[in-house]
């Protein structure tokens, strides 16, 4: 017996995420926007450290106890040249802030796509390869610091 063309064959399709996924998806899709809209509104530091104290939060108190800058030196700032539209600058300031931000804007179209059509989002999933991710993303927040660290001991960490 000759089996139909796949062509006539229903495709299966995923349910609809009940109403609580889908707000889930809007929430963060929501905070993903308000980050990089508060980085918006933030004057990016010319020293490239240091956006974060508009926000009236404290200096990084790794960088004025030690002289280095801390892992996350210069992610407020970069977040602020991104949401500029000063990608080179963003990237320059602090590598890993651009690469989150750039998280940041893919997570709110994503979610955005998960709240308004109820898909989730596991077709696009499919498309990345399998990858050790935090392995990855480890060495690569470590490589960030370090491009950090190099450009501040050299006194070209401002954009």
């Amino acid at each position: 017996m000759d089996s139909a063309p796949l062509v006539y064959t229903p495709q299966f399709q995923h349910p609809k995420l009940e109403l609580g996924m889908r707000l889930i998806a809007l929430g963060i899709a929501a905070g993903c926007a308000i980050v990089l809209g508060l980085a918006a509104w933030l004057h990016p530091s010319r020293s490239g450290v240091g956006s974060h104290e508009q926000l009236r939060l404290t200096q990084c108190q790794f960088l004025s106890h030690t002289g280095l800058p801390c892992p996350t030196c210069g992610m407020t700032t970069s977040f602020s040249w991104f949401a500029h539209g000063n990608i080179p600058a963003s990237f320059y300031v602090q590598p890993m802030g651009m690469l989150l931000a750039v998280i940041a804007v893919i997570t709110i179209w994503t979610g955005l796509y998960i709240a308004i059509t109820g898909r989730p989002a596991l077709r696009i999933l499919k498309f990345l390869p399998r990858l050790p991710w935090v392995s990855i993303f480890l060495v690569l927040l470590v490589a960030a610091w370090g491009w950090k660290i190099w450009i501040h001991l050299h006194g070209i960490d401002g954009w």
